[in-house]
């Protein structure tokens, strides 16, 4: 039976479930794309204009590779145009592993007898916060299971003290989230400890799929999860992160479902997600692959729709992609990746683990490279490094996100604040070979800003962080 106390009922129109499987199954099945209509959808989203649920289905269901080749094309065009060639950088940090849910595909799963089980204490969250700033890190996704013990309360005091920690000229200025779904007093109170972006990933958005999967835990109500952000949202909680784990189901169905999605939280709260990722599956302890595994080649075609239909939102690529797919779908609107990933708890201040143990992680990660060479191969392709936090602290995110970020004027603000922001890391951080093509960077973009006053206003900031002081932005 699933999960549905009297708590988690649904009391407000809005919070509603809003995914209608017939709708989704009819617009893949009905859709028949040719090549006057994908050029006219590739080119509405050039437009900065949102794309539809048929327009998105139009790219789903296109297969000639003439026709794939200019959706890639137009989401390569698509993420210059509205965020320039600058990749936000970031680290996770798993703070505890203990979990009351049975998802089939998750190490973390209570099933799972042979998962070591670990939270860390204020102390190791301490001394994993202070590698992280030794190698330069700014940005942090904190990550729980879902467990009594990590609570709203629990993770505002986590988020608090992570923002306390100070090391040299290190320090972290956002703090994410991604854990189990909170009432409407609990995101109250993580919003009020001054987190980033709250993510949640619905897994899979069908909801019979969704069953063969969560077994057990609050985690197999479909409901309380999808209606989460609307919970959020009533909380003042408007920077949210939604996610589908691609190989549980169909990955067209999950792509139209996350558009979906987005047209409810528009529709109901004039702001549609921050940032929306994509895991593919990998290994996890106990766990053999399912039969919807997605290829490279539609896993790069998927990323390019996910651009092309939501043109203002963040897109998500994480380190269980392997180096060279990674480095392929960044031409595709990738937008943020993380570098130097470590999932072991406690793994970032150790160094022990030279290879990944199945039962002290979540899943397996394929690209295990450290962050700076993460940065070295972006400054080699011509993309910008950026540890930017701006957006956040001074409250673009939500409606003034998208009021900014939807036009494309978030370009403005994009490229000087990771300018500065890669300037701190060369300067704290990298080594002389990453440090000279960091600069020579710098400086070819830095001539490509289109208002001279504008180019001279940063380089004065530059001079400013060359002389000790940190944490610039615009």
């Amino acid at each position: 039976m699933i999960f549905t106390p009297e708590k988690y009922k649904i009391k407000d129109e809005r919070m509603k479930p809003f995914i209608d499987v017939g709708e989704i199954e009819d617009y893949l099945k009905n859709t028949r794309p040719d090549r006057h209509r994908v050029i006219d959808v590739i080119q509405k989203s050039l437009d900065k204009n949102r794309l539809t649920m048929e327009e998105t289905a139009v790219l789903v269901n296109t297969t000639d590779p003439e026709l794939v080749e200019m959706i890639r094309e137009g989401a390569r065009e698509l993420k210059k145009k509205v965020y320039g060639n600058r990749i936000v950088l970031f680290a996770p940090l798993y703070v505890g592993n203990k979990c009351t849910n049975n998802c089939t595909y998750c190490g973390f799963r209570a099933a799972n007898k042979d998962a070591v089980r670990k939270t860390l204490t204020d102390d190791e969250i301490r001394s994993e916060i202070e590698a992280l700033q030794d190698n330069g890190q700014k940005r942090l996704v904190l990550v729980y299971g879902e467990h009594p013990e990590y609570d709203a309360d629990f993770i505002a005091r986590n988020t608090e003290l992570a923002y306390s920690i100070k090391k040299g000229n290190g320090e972290i200025r956002r703090v994410n989230i991604n854990a189990a779904p909170l009432d409407i007093e609990g995101f109250r109170k993580v919003h009020q400890a001054g987190i980033g972006t709250y993510q949640i990933f619905q897994e899979t958005y069908h909801p019979e799929a969704y069953k063969w999967y969560h077994k057990g835990g609050k985690k197999a109500n479909y409901d309380w999860r999808l209606t989460a952000f609307d919970r959020a949202q009533e909380a003042g909680l408007d920077d949210v992160g939604m996610g589908a784990l691609f190989g549980l189901y169909d990955w067209g169905f999950e792509v139209l479902a996350m558009v979906r999605h987005t047209n409810h939280l528009e529709a109901c709260y004039d702001v549609g997600p921050h940032t929306i990722s994509f895991p593919r599956i990998t290994a996890a302890s106990n766990y053999s692959r399912p039969e919807y595994m997605v290829s490279d080649e539609d896993f790069t075609k998927l990323i390019a729709i996910l651009r092309l239909a939501v043109p203002y939102t963040g897109l998500i690529l994480t380190a269980r992609e392997p180096a060279h797919i990674r480095a392929e779908a960044l031409s595709y609107g990738v937008s943020q990746i993380d570098g130097g990933t470590k999932l072991e708890l406690g793994s970032y201040s150790s160094a022990l683990n030279e290879e990944q143990d199945l039962n002290k992680e979540q899943f397996k990660i394929n690209d295990d490279r450290s962050l700076n060479d993460v940065i070295d191969e972006l400054l080699e392709k011509d993309f910008l490094p950026s540890f930017c936090t701006s957006c956040y602290r001074m409250g673009r995110t939500g409606e003034h996100f998208m009021e900014f970020s939807v036009p494309g004027f978030i370009k403005r603000f994009c490229t000087p604040n990771a300018i500065l922001t890669l300037a701190e890391y060369l300067l704290d951080y990298a080594p002389n070979d990453t440090s000279h093509k960091g600069w020579t960077l710098i400086e070819k973009e830095l001539k490509e800003l289109d208002n001279p006053s504008f180019e001279q206003e940063v380089r004065d900031r530059i001079e400013k962080i060359k002389q000790g002081e940190r944490d610039l932005y615009f």
